[in-house]
């Protein structure tokens, strides 16, 4: 599968031969998220995570997408404990879905309904919720999964069409951010792109006037609002004081 699927290790497309006899038992353990620090983010959940969380661009060229940011180092979510609980207000979607994902082999024209079969939840001892009933046909169960996936796939497009116009209008510029820890060591956050408030500041009124019409112009005021929860993201690892430094780097 994709890297991109992050938390996924052995997805396999479902299917009624196979899985005829699996159940899913999902709770609120989030121990298979606890080494990932940011998540892919889609538009309709910026309102509910700019309050709490940062909301960045992240991804190499048509790959760009918004991600939260869920922790300042490498392979660790500052928003799950030690026990897999989550300790944030709002669980974005990307891991909600979870253990299921839409895989597609033909740049999105058809998608497969799939499952991470290494998930701790899928069990053929008939824990949680059956896949399929005793005449091989889709439980209630599976059809919601379906529909909730195929909602997250709407607003992947719309979401893609947020970045597209952001980097047509070329408002992007790579972020860095350096924390500064209680023993005196730095970190510096990088790897990432946000909304250069200059260069939106500069536009023409006819190109703010169709970024509020489009209602993207909400998005991006949501996106730099939510950049001041660095500093509260950070100080989940101990960090004693503001970010050192919080800037726009040079373009590459």
């Amino acid at each position: 599968m994709p890297k991109q699927l992050l938390i996924y290790e052995t997805a396999t497309p479902v299917n009624r031969s196979r899985h005829a006899n699996l159940s899913v038992k999902v709770g609120s353990n989030y121990a298979f998220a606890a080494e990932v620090n940011s998540v892919p983010l889609m538009v309709a959940e910026f309102a509910q995570v700019a309050n709490e969380l940062t909301i960045v661009f992240a991804g190499p060229g048509d790959d760009l997408i918004p991600a939260v940011l869920l922790g300042v180092r490498e392979n660790e979510n500052l928003l799950v404990d030690g026990e897999g609980k989550w300790l944030g207000r709002y669980v974005p979607a990307f891991l909600r879905r979870y253990p299921f994902v839409f895989s597609s082999a033909d740049d999105g024209q058809n998608f497969t309904l799939c499952i991470d079969e290494s998930f701790d939840g899928a069990n053929v001892e008939g824990r949680g919720e059956r896949l399929f009933d005793a005449d091989g046909e889709q439980t209630q169960y599976l059809k919601s999964v379906l529909g909730f996936l195929q909602a997250y796939q709407v607003q992947f497009q719309r979401t893609k069409a947020l970045t597209k116009r952001l980097r047509d209008l070329q408002l992007l510029e790579p972020m860095r951010a350096q924390f500064t820890l209680r023993d005196g060591r730095l970190i510096t956050l990088a790897g990432f792109e946000a909304v250069s408030r200059e260069k939106l500041k500069a536009l023409a009124a006819d190109e703010i006037a169709a970024l509020f019409a489009s209602e993207d112009l909400e998005l991006i005021y949501l996106h730099l609002q939510s950049m001041k929860n660095l500093q509260a993201t950070a100080e989940r690892m101990g960090v004693a004081s503001l970010p050192a430094s919080t800037e726009t780097a040079p373009a590459l």
